[in-house]
């Protein structure tokens, strides 16, 4: 587990991961609204060398972003009530695509996610701090 103390070091912490992932990596996030989901995830852009603003896709559902090497693709599931919705929109093709894909609300399509994803759990513990658990193998790479 991983704490972070302010806004800051949350996006600290996403700008080493987004250094450390590889072609090809599903990275799912969960935790509650407000957990600190996309500062993390801009963090990860910035160090995945994405050079635009990023935003949550709440509504447009995805949001594509240009790499230094590989695209770079944010899906946000917040809005989406079952898994029929999911399927329609084909979000597991993107997982075939070249690039690194960052799933917000990960649970609602648990499922359906490869085995290999990488997991990334937030639980919101006040205002500024914030407890992060890492799947193993990512953990290991930061070290």
């Amino acid at each position: 587990m991983i704490e972070t103390k302010n806004r800051g070091q949350t996006h600290k912490l996403g700008k080493k991961i987004g250094g450390a992932l590889k072609d090809g990596e599903i990275v799912a996030f969960y935790g509650p609204l407000g957990a600190g989901k996309t500062t993390l995830i801009q963090g990860i852009a910035e160090g995945f060398g994405v050079k635009d603003y990023v935003t949550s896709p709440t509504f447009t559902l995805i949001n594509e972003y240009q790499g230094k090497a590989f695209p770079l693709y944010h899906i946000d599931l917040y809005r989406l009530e079952d898994i029929n919705e999911i399927d329609d929109l084909g979000i597991d093709e993107y997982f075939l695509k070249d690039g690194v894909c960052l799933i917000e609300w990960a649970e609602k399509m648990e499922e359906s996610l490869p085995k290999d994803v990488i997991k990334i759990k937030i639980k919101y513990i006040s205002e500024d701090e914030r407890h992060i658990w890492l799947s193993s193998e990512l953990q290991a790479r930061l070290k």
